[in-house]
Parts: C-alpha cells; sequence; structure tokens
C-alpha cells in the first residue's frame, strides 16, 4: 500500500506535516478561515445583485477597495531594457527626475528685490511749489511708521531735505500699499534709492558712470568777442570763463579789435551715452592785437601760460565790467564840475547803475564809509605796498575790518557824491603813489611749482598740440 507522502505532491505535503504539529486550537481557527474564505470565493453573486440595485444617480461614485482584497489585473506586455526594467518605467523615473530638477534650481535661484508679480507700479509724485516732504509722503498715503523709517536713513536725511519745485520722488508698494522702493535724483549723475530690507529700509546713492570727451571750439571777432563766442557755439557761462581766464592780460572792453581771435578745448560730460553738462577749459588761446597768450589748466584748478607762468596776477586789470571809461589817470585834468585844474588820480569807468564791483586783490578792508565828495567808498588795503581805492557806489556791500578775496563783490555802481554821471572812480596806490591803474605792472603770481612742472609740460604740450592740430583742419576746410 502506498505511504500518504506518495500520494501527496511534496510541497503540500510539507505544508499537511506543519498543520499537525501546529497546537490544536491553533487548527481550528486555521480550519475557520479557509472555510470563511471558500464561502467567499463561491458566493460572490450578492455583490452583482447589490451593484443592479443601486440607483442610477450613483453610477459614477468611486469607490476605493483596500489593497488586499482587490483583484490583480493581468500585466500587459512591456518592453524591456538591457537592465531587466520595463522601457516605460525608466521614462517615467527619467521625467520625475527632471522635473525634481527644474523645481530644486528654481528654488535655488537668488530673488530680486522686488517680484514683478509682487511689486505695485512705480507711482511718480512732482514736487510742488511750497511743498514739504511731508506733504509728498501724505500724497503718497505712507503711514507714519514707513515715513519714520524712511527719514532716519543718514543718506534721506541729507538729500530728501534738499528736495525743489520740478523734481520728483519716485515710490514703489507691494500688492498690499506696504512701502517697497524710494528713488530721488539727486542731480543727472547720482540717484537716492531706498529699499526695503526686512523689517527696515536700507539707503544708498548709485552713481552714473561719467565720461569726459574733449570739445574743441575756434572763432574769429568780427563785431565784438561776446557774439563771436555765442556763433562759436559757446555758453554764456563758457564765454565769461574764458574772459577771466585771460583777464588779466586783455582788456576786453578796450583791447579788442576785429581779427583778434580764440581756440579752446573743453571738456563735456556724458552718462550712458548722454550728455550731462559743459565742464572745464582745459586750455586755451588768445590772438589779441597779433600778441599771442595761451592758457592751460592744471589738476590744482588753476591756469597757467604754455610754459607754467600763472595767468593769474595778484590784481584785477579792472574791477568792473564797464561800458567804456569816461576820464583816465590824469594828474592835469580840469575838473568837470568846479572848472579847477585838479590832478585825477584815477580811472573813471562808466556803466549801468548798480553793475557789480569786485576786490581787484586779496585784502582788508580799511575804509567804508560815505561823504559828500566819495559818495560811498571803499578802501582796501592788500598788503605793505598796495591799496586800491572805489568811490561814488550806489551801495556798499562790505564793512570796514572784512577780510576780503579776489573777485568778491564789494558794492555796485552808482552816481553818490560829487559827480556828473554814474559811474566808479578806481584808485590804484604802490608805496603810497597814486598809478595808473591801466598800465602800473601789476604783481606776478607764483608759477607752477617746480616739482610739479614735468607733469604739467607733457599736459601742456597734449594740449597745445591738440589746438594747434584742430585749428590745421579748420584753416585746410576753408
Amino acid at each position: 500500500m502506498p505511504k500518504f507522502d506518495d500520494l501527496v505532491p511534496g510541497s503540500m505535503a510539507k505544508l499537511i506535516t506543519l498543520f499537525q504539529l501546529l497546537p490544536k486550537k491553533h487548527q481550528i481557527l486555521l480550519c475557520i478561515l479557509v472555510v470563511f474564505a471558500f464561502i467567499v470565493l463561491i458566493f460572490p453573486v450578492d455583490d452583482a445583485s447589490a451593484s443592479r440595485q443601486t440607483p442610477a444617480t450613483n453610477s459614477n461614485i468611486r469607490y476605493e477597495v483596500p489593497l488586499a482584497f482587490r483583484t490583480p489585473a493581468a500585466p500587459a506586455a512591456v518592453e524591456t531594457s538591457e537592465s531587466g526594467v520595463p522601457e516605460e518605467s525608466e521614462a517615467a523615473a527619467e521625467a520625475i527626475t527632471e522635473e525634481i530638477t527644474d523645481e530644486t534650481q528654481q528654488a535655488l535661484e537668488p530673488k530680486t528685490d522686488t517680484e514683478p508679480s509682487a511689486m505695485a507700479e512705480l507711482e511718480h509724485f512732482d514736487i510742488k511749489p511750497g511743498d514739504t516732504l511731508a506733504a509728498v509722503f501724505n500724497r503718497a498715503q505712507l503711514s507714519a511708521r514707513e515715513v519714520y523709517d524712511i527719514t532716519q536713513q543718514p543718506l534721506a536725511k541729507q538729500n530728501l531735505i534738499k528736495i525743489m519745485p520740478g523734481e520728483e520722488i519716485i515710490i514703489g508698494k507691494d500688492s498690499n500699499g506696504a512701502l517697497q522702493e524710494l528713488r530721488y535724483q539727486i542731480d543727472a549723475i547720482s540717484t537716492l534709492i531706498i529699499l526695503k530690507n526686512g523689517e527696515g529700509y536700507q539707503a544708498k546713492v548709485t552713481n552714473k558712470d561719467v565720461e569726459n570727451r574733449q570739445q574743441f571750439v575756434s572763432a574769429e571777432i568780427k563785431s565784438n568777442f561776446w557774439n563771436a563766442g555765442v556763433d562759436a557755439g559757446l555758453t554764456p557761462a563758457q564765454i565769461m570763463q574764458l574772459a577771466t581766464i585771460f583777464g588779466w592780460d586783455v582788456d576786453f572792453a578796450l583791447d579788442l579789435r576785429a581779427g583778434d581771435s580764440f581756440a579752446l578745448v573743453y571738456e563735456q560730460e556724458y552718462a550712458d551715452g548722454e550728455f550731462l553738462r559743459n565742464g572745464n577749459i582745459m586750455a586755451a588761446e588768445f590772438i589779441n592785437q597779433g600778441q599771442r597768450y595761451t592758457a592751460v589748466r592744471y589738476t590744482d584748478g588753476n591756469y597757467y601760460s604754455a610754459d607754467g607762468r600763472s595767468m593769474r596776477k595778484a590784481f584785477l586789470r579792472s574791477p568792473v565790467d564797464f561800458k567804456y571809461v569816461s576820464s583816465n589817470f590824469n594828474p592835469k585834468r580840469l575838473h568837470p564840475v568846479t572848472g579847477l585844474v585838479r590832478p585825477h588820480r584815477g580811472v573813471d569807468y562808466v556803466a549801468a547803475i548798480g553793475t557789480p564791483i569786485k576786490a581787484a586783490g586779496d585784502g582788508k578792508v580799511i575804509e567804508a564809509s560815505y561823504n559828500q565828495y566819495n559818495g560811498n567808498y571803499v578802501f582796501i588795503k592788500h598788503n605793505d605796498t598796495y591799496t586800491t581805492k572805489y568811490l561814488h557806489l550806489n551801495k556798499r556791500k562790505v564793512k570796514r575790518g572784512d577780510n576780503i578775496k579776489q573777485g568778491q563783490i564789494i558794492g555796485t555802481l552808482g552816481r553818490t557824491g560829487r559827480v556828473t554821471g554814474a559811474h566808479l572812480h578806481y584808485e590804484f596806490i604802490v608805496n603810497g603813489t597814486h598809478r595808473n591803474p591801466r598800465t602800473v605792472d601789476l604783481p606776478k603770481a607764483l608759477p607752477i611749482a617746480t616739482k610739479e612742472k614735468a607733469k604739467f609740460m607733457a599736459i601742456s604740450n597734449q594740449l597745445m598740440a591738440t589746438i594747434a592740430h584742430n585749428q590745421q583742419i579748420r584753416i585746410a576746410r576753408q
């Protein structure tokens, strides 16, 4: 008779043997579970019936079945790669990897100060006549806290207090109306920027990169110096600067002649390719009655002749911009009022009442008063050798004891005292003796320092060569 192990397959025999080794109670429980599972598999009709009785309105409701009770579907045939992994799975894994990489890179990218999605459009607030900073902030609807935080910034204190009519303040807020950015253009180059920084604000001043370009101009005087400068394209300020530079050597009221000429090289400032303003005159030459004068600007801000002699003398040749001389220096002049011969120890310069009168040189006011002969007058002592006097002023701008700088306005031209018309009576005294202000040899200022001479000459030679080259081109084109 065959044994039980011969009738039952090997795997099943092992299960039965394992079952026989279990305790009696465990055997009974296992049998109950097997019977229950058998009944569920044999009688699935109730589930189908229940489905048919479900109302039509619930036909689209989807119920999640526990994983343990789901019937596994037969796997579809898929292509596999050489590694044995389905190719669809590899493609899906690559797509997920790329998505994760993109999200990671976006998270790591630095955020800008203001994102377009979060920042409202910048608003421009014009500064109107009579406006205060508080009024502008009120129109911008800034909170008291925001105003306080902004005005505590040192750069804001220094610059926002200077606002002028015609300027503007630019303000940017986020979607919640909170201040994020403030901009104020200080000048053509500098801009104040205040940005939100955490709970507070941070201020900075940004400056445009300024580029200096050289511009050449030349002209011949036909009628007068002013018209020649305007025709050459110079601004009024440049014309006056050129006259000041050569004013020590050339009397622009009396010495100019038709045919005189000038040429100069000056700077123009550009920022981001846009013209900002005219800069300093770097070098110039002036031909007056056949005499050539040159001027070169050095790094100390002063002008020297091309060979290094100072263009600035110790005294101005004339202390007022006048129309003409009504009476020259004359020791035997017949007085126009008394009719008596009286020495005229100065020069009378005629100009409109109120024309500014400048100090001829540095010094100290030793007299500033009025009498019936001199009218309003000012006397300036420059040193133990030189004294200058200014008579018949309309108004005095200085008082006795004041220290004066050359070119400082000391009064205005008038007709006070014993005079027949408005003019300035100007006297120049050397060691107690009156000298003709128009012909006296004026003391020279110091030349370029010896240690700076080589550097200056390199600059001078280059600039004067630029003027000469451009002059040749101009002549060739005529």
